[in-house]
């Protein structure tokens, strides 16, 4: 364990210096190898410090220097449970899913595109293990810095440019809030280690300081996790970001913002009671819009990017209300059913060179069996998005609705349902030319996906073998994740000890955790797969009558238009793409969750 968790972190980063410094005389095929190589090893290792992990938290301080208990700690320290590693496993797989699709896929890649993908997967790797703010915020800015170079990849286009400035600027502003909520923490504990800090809260009604502390470091992971209102960029990335890069930040970057504020409130705030109802109703608010948003687009890389946020929601408010045993596991299932649809848009945007759902309007039906292939694993990953039994997103879900309070079972079922007829429509749409060619409409025309540039050289014929073995893989891993009964017992183990503060601090702090009861495995019950099964069909029901409504009359559709028209009008054009606006929304998010955490815990 000693050397597991330093090498999950430091592997990366030195096959990422190896690839740089040596990509100039090795070979494409070899540096994919190294690359892939890389990511499946943090993978491996992942499930290594999983399996290690399982009996009790593990604390590496780094440097051999392992502080008495009781001792105020100067050294860094990797703590390392469950949850943590499974994480890692995570970003070693999606990195792997990435890495496998762009080996066919790009026109021109030089070797800096692998290096950055290894240094992003150490930045998030930190992130996960880190057990003090300073050290987590380090590689906050490590993940953040490496991703805002990934999103303008294609730095010769003024759009890949601009939407990495977005995401720079919005996510530089979370940092900052959250370094500033550290140095506060700081100065009222003395200490920069999280159970340290925690122990020092534990057992006082929290002060000041010690809520706008605290408030200022959730802050900046909920801009990382794009909850509302600190949503606004992430659309805007994955719009020009590289289809694979889109894998890593919708399946495990904008998440980690959602573990961050999991750890840091469990262990640091135990006794600020406002906050869990402040971050359920973030959440909820955040699953309704992000589903809303999601049905409006064309683009289909927004489309699938404001799904990520819907989902986003639904992780939040599981893991902060009664569904810490669930949520995990939705999220690993949703990951591998998110990257699959990601990885076949890249598809169309090089086969066609276009990601605009009105365009590509019976695009797929070609004739072609890889384009077969390819509708039929669509159509596949927009079903399990629904909730489609044996996927791990349908048995996250049906955990999560046994496990929340009833008046947040709608939000749960809603938003899976909205969200998955919208990718099925599009599906439907583009593959299959399901219903007529809807209308165009000019004030909704930045969101088109007109204009985007081919990644690949030139159009190709078919799909490679990689593009098609890529997302055919990381759909069949999520599909494991609902049917394997051991990812459901570490998931529901994972997610408690997550939730559980004490034992992370006892763990740390060397007083030996007591441990807790073993928590029921998330697994398949008759009501779930009922439940996963109706959501699926409504979602399938809502995608097809959205196709055949074109064929209503104009006048008809009106009266429906004019009711809906203006909210959806007016959604979009606050989500203007102008920095500014973003900027403005992200303090005013901060001050409204500031007033609401405070005022009942200091009046």
């Amino acid at each position: 364990m000693d050397v597991l968790a330093p090498v999950a972190v430091t592997g990366p980063v030195l096959l990422a210096c190896l690839v740089l410094v040596a990509g100039r005389w090795l070979p494409r095929p070899v540096i994919d190898a190294v690359a892939l190589a890389g990511a499946v090893g943090l993978a491996v290792c992942g499930a290594l410090l999983v399996h290690a992990t399982l009996a009790g938290d593990a604390v590496t301080w780094l440097g051999g220097w392992t502080p008495p208990p009781g001792a105020h700690p100067v050294g860094i320290a990797l703590v390392v449970d469950p949850a943590a590693g499974g994480l890692v496993v995570l970003v070693g797989v999606l990195a792997a899913g990435a890495l496998l699709f762009s080996w066919r896929y790009f026109a021109s890649v030089e070797a800096r595109f692998h290096g950055l993908v290894l240094l992003f997967s150490a930045g998030m790797t930190g992130f996960v293990l880190a057990g003090d703010l300073f050290t987590m915020l380090v590689f906050f800015e490590l993940m953040g810095a490496v991703a805002y170079a990934l999103a303008a990849y294609k730095i010769e286009e003024p759009r890949s440019l601009q939407g990495g400035l977005t995401f720079g600027v919005v996510n530089s502003l979370g940092a900052y809030l959250a370094l500033c909520g550290i140095g506060v923490l700081y100065a009222r504990t003395g200490q920069l280690s999280l159970a340290y800090v925690g122990e020092t809260l534990a057992g006082a009604r929290p002060d000041g300081p010690a809520v706008v502390g605290i408030v200022l470091v959730l802050v900046g992971w909920l801009v990382k996790a794009a909850a509302v209102p600190f949503h606004f960029w992430l659309a805007d990335a994955h719009a020009v970001a590289p289809t694979p890069v889109c894998v890593l930040f919708s399946g495990v970057m904008a998440p980690l913002g959602v573990y961050g504020v999991v750890r840091v409130s469990a262990v640091a705030a135990p006794e600020v009671p406002a906050l869990r109802g402040v971050l359920v109703v973030v959440g909820a608010v955040t699953a309704v819009l992000g589903a809303v948003l999601c049905v409006v687009q064309r683009n289909l890389k927004r489309l699938l990017a404001y799904s990520t946020i819907a989902h986003i929601g639904l992780f939040l408010v599981g893991a902060t209300d009664g569904g810490a045993r669930a949520w995990l596991v939705y999220l690993a299932g949703h990951a591998g059913v998110k990257a699959a649809l990601f990885l076949l848009v890249g598809g169309l945007l090089a086969r066609f060179g276009s990601v605009d759902e009105i365009d590509l309007h019976g695009a797929g039906r070609t004739g072609d069996p890889a384009d077969r292939v390819a509708a039929a694993l669509y159509v596949v990953a927009a079903l399990a998005l629904a909730g489609l039994p044996p996927f791990g997103a349908g048995l996250g879900k049906a955990a999560l609705e046994e496990s929340v309070p009833g008046a947040l079972v709608p939000v749960v079922v809603g938003t899976s349902v909205v969200t998955a007829a919208a990718v099925l429509r599009a599906g439907l749409r583009v593959f299959y030319g399901v219903g007529p060619r809807p209308e165009r409409r000019v004030d909704l025309e930045r969101t088109s996906g007109e204009g985007e540039e081919r990644e690949t050289t030139g159009r190709l014929r078919h799909a490679t073998a990689t593009m098609l073995a890529a997302p055919a893989l990381l759909l069949a891993a999520a599909a494991v994740v609902g049917v394997l009964p051991l990812i459901g017992r570490v998931g529901a183990l994972a997610g408690e000890r997550l939730a559980d503060g004490g034992a992370y601090r006892a763990a740390v702090l060397g007083t030996g955790a007591v441990a807790g009861a073993v928590p029921e495995p998330v697994s398949w019950h008759p009501p779930g797969v009922v439940t996963g099964v109706l959501t699926t069909a409504a979602a399938v029901v809502l995608a097809l009558l959205v196709l055949v409504s074109g064929r209503v009359p104009a006048r008809r559709r009106r009266p429906v238009r004019r009711a809906i028209g203006p909210v959806v009008l007016g959604l979009e054009r606050l989500h203007s793409g102008h920095v500014g606006d973003y900027v403005a929304w992200l303090l005013f998010g901060a001050a409204v969750i500031g007033i609401a955490v405070a005022a009942p815990t200091l009046g």
